[in-house]
């Protein structure tokens, strides 16, 4: 078995104590990603649209750091402060994914993280396990 933290400036650095993702042999474990922007480390502008699309796009720069996509995405979670957002989360997840779609759980919460409304984590399988 292999063990490898995956980090990239490309998505908001880790604001605890945790990795942005764990690749063990070839599957990736991203952690949650909250609406932040990398460059900056603040909550993107914006409403809950420009929040999930910024959610999105840090996943997919953890993948891409991975060795992957969001393609190779098999698993999602999808916390969210407000359930009734969840028509705008599967109206943008069509912009990031196609068929196949990931297995996808959604759960409604009372917090998250800098007070924001959506949250996000996935978990990989990337066919080739060769990355740089």
């Amino acid at each position: 078995m292999t063990k490898r933290i995956i980090q990239t400036d490309n998505a908001p650095q880790a604001i605890g104590t945790y990795s942005q993702a764990i690749k063990v042999d070839n599957t990736v474990y991203l952690s949650g990603q909250i609406p932040l922007v990398p460059e900056t480390m603040e909550i993107a502008e914006g409403d809950i649209s420009d929040h999930i699309r910024q959610v999105f796009d840090n996943l997919q720069a953890v993948a891409v750091a991975s060795g992957g996509t969001l393609h190779d995405v098999v698993k999602l979670n999808v916390f969210l402060t407000d359930l009734s957002n969840f028509p705008i989360v599967n109206e943008i997840m069509s912009e990031y994914f196609t068929q196949s779609f990931p297995a996808r759980a959604a759960v409604g919460v009372s917090a998250l993280p800098k007070g924001v409304g959506v949250e996000m984590d996935a978990i990989m399988i990337i066919r080739d396990t060769y990355t740089s």
